[in-house]
């Protein structure tokens, strides 16, 4: 066999390997039945989450979009469980800006109001729809997507499943505009002026 062919072999199983890696992707199995506290005795209080409680009986919305999380950095027993949830919170008019999250996919259920959601996929194929209260909406993984309530009158409330303990959050207007991204890099991107970029990053501004 000549080396080129060697080659090529040896290139096709590092492809599939990737590929394999890539299709995995996720939260690690783990080897344990699950993840135990640092001092390596758990009860039934770590098994347990009661950072819920506050919306039991809350009738009172919150002046702004508000996210109440349920991941493993609020809920340490979760690690190495591929499961997380949120809560949130949207006062009349407001909006869960575009954002993704790169290690899980999101299911998304109204349990008071009515939503207006969408996502776009890599083609820039938008889907969207109005969601009323009972209603479930999917958001695939790692894709930007968004959550209005038009309603000007009403709240509404919303509880988000995700596959991983730790499914992540990318703001794209923080993102592009709340961080050291170069003016001049932005502007070239949004095809206009670094005059513009800059007022919109104070709009941002911490």
């Amino acid at each position: 066999m000549s080396n080129t062919s060697t080659l090529k072999i040896f290139s096709l199983i590092i492809s599939t390997f990737a590929i394999v890696q890539i299709t995995m992707g996720g939260d690690p199995d783990i080897l344990t039945d699950f993840i135990g506290p640092s001092n390596g005795n758990p009860d039934g209080n770590f098994f347990t989450f009661t950072g819920f409680r506050v919306f039991v009986g809350q009738n009172t919305p919150p002046p702004t979009f508000k996210v109440t999380k349920a991941s493993m950095a609020e809920f340490p027993a979760l690690m190495g469980q591929s499961v997380s949830y949120a809560v949130l919170q949207y006062p009349n008019g407001s909006i869960n800006p575009p954002h993704t999250h790169p290690r899980s996919a999101e299911l998304l259920f109204v349990v008071e109001g009515a939503l207006q959601v969408g996502f776009v996929d890599t083609t820039n194929k938008l889907y969207t729809q109005s969601l009323q209260t009972g209603d479930m909406f999917v958001f695939p993984k790692g894709l930007v997507h968004f959550q209005h309530n038009a309603d000007e009158k009403n709240p509404a409330v919303a509880i988000s499943a995700f596959g991983s303990a730790n499914a992540g959050t990318i703001s794209l207007p923080n993102t592009l505009f709340n961080t050291s991204i170069d003016d001049t890099v932005l502007a070239l991107a949004f095809k206009t002026d670094v005059a513009t970029i800059q007022n919109l990053k104070k709009r941002f501004a911490s």
